[in-house]
């Protein structure tokens, strides 16, 4: 009997090339988002409301990449996490304490907590059964929020929100100038956590996982208790960018906890790229900004437009927008190379 072939190696990263001639391309691969992110303070100050909607939405796309793109767990239900956070942020806010980083880091510890339980329950299972229990947990969130109107203001939403200062100097203000640069801080800092998760051990064991979970179980590994934490770490970030919405909108409504934000998530995560975190930057911002656009043109068909978009990224770009960053990156080592 043959031997079973050889897992594949995972995409490789962005500026995750080896050898010093391409240091200064991998530098520029790591500044240019974060580099974009900054200049947009300064490029469009009438627009950081949007702009801060784009970060909260790169977070959960990045968190939706550990648990589908990294570790292949099929999900439709990841809005229950962005929801929860939402409101655990705003009822933190309204009964305990106005300060914006304390609730901030409730909400993340609660999702954490919750996306394990989850995963306790639910990733003994997979494919559509999976898929099923994700939507049916979500589907039951949604419907406790709706009926817990004391605390979650069914469909009102929970109003009534006062943020107090950011580390105790920095005021939230009208124009959102210190929700962008929150929201960008707390980005960044998950941005870290989840290069440095994907790129450990325990990420090269989720890629394998995601490629063939009965070897991975062959040679030892504990596939579903890997599988639960990536869930739990996931539903943290997914909790966090909810947490974020809820602080710098001041309102959560019943929506955050929709199959429609779910599916946000997921088609963001395709026009990006998937297992390419920086792949989440362009995939959610460019959905953003392409909804907004089309939604003022026309507010009744901006979807037709978003479809469009993702039919001609499937079609034609196999791993997403980063796979034209790729393109450019092998084009410019390509001249390096003939100018030598």
């Amino acid at each position: 009997m043959g031997s079973a072939p050889p897992l594949r190696p995972a995409a490789p990263a962005l500026a995750a090339v080896p050898g010093p001639r391409h240091g200064a391309t991998a530098a520029v691969g790591h500044a240019l988002p974060w580099a974009a992110a900054v200049a947009a303070y300064f490029l469009v100050p009438d627009s950081l409301a949007l702009a801060t909607n784009v970060l909260v939405m790169v977070l959960l796309t990045l968190s939706l990449d550990l648990v589908l793109g990294y570790a292949g767990i099929v999900t439709l239900g990841h809005a229950v996490f962005f929801g929860a956070g939402a409101y655990a942020a705003g009822i933190f806010a309204i009964h305990v304490s106005p300060d914006p980083v304390t609730g901030l880091l409730v909400a993340t510890a609660v999702t954490g907590a919750f996306g394990l339980l989850c995963g306790l329950l639910i990733l003994h299972t997979e494919g559509v059964t999976l898929l099923m229990l994700t939507l049916a947990i979500a589907s039951l969130v949604a419907e406790v929020a709706n009926q817990a109107k004391s605390w979650t203001g069914g469909d009102d939403g929970l109003q009534g929100m006062t943020m107090g200062l950011v580390l105790g100097l920095f005021r939230f203000d009208l124009y959102k100038r210190t929700a962008y640069l929150y929201s960008l801080a707390v980005l960044f800092v998950w941005f870290v956590i989840a290069w440095r998760v994907v790129h450990s051990p325990f990420g090269r064991s989720l890629d394998g996982i995601r490629q063939s979970p009965a070897r991975m179980r062959a040679i030892g590994t504990p596939v579903w208790g890997r599988l639960v934490v990536a869930y739990g770490l996931s539903a943290a970030m997914a909790g966090s960018a909810g947490a974020l919405s809820a602080q710098t909108t001041r309102f959560v409504g019943l929506n955050t906890l929709s199959v429609m934000v779910s599916g946000m998530a997921v088609v963001m995560l395709v026009l990006g790229g998937t297992r390419r975190l920086y792949g989440a930057f362009i995939g959610a911002a460019l959905y953003v900004v392409v909804q907004d656009v089309a939604a003022q043109v026309n507010p009744f068909y901006w979807m037709l437009v978003i479809g469009l978009l993702l039919m001609v990224s499937v079609l034609a770009l196999e791993g997403g927008l980063m796979s034209l960053v790729d393109a450019v990156r092998r084009r410019l080592g390509g001249r390096r190379e003939e100018t030598k």
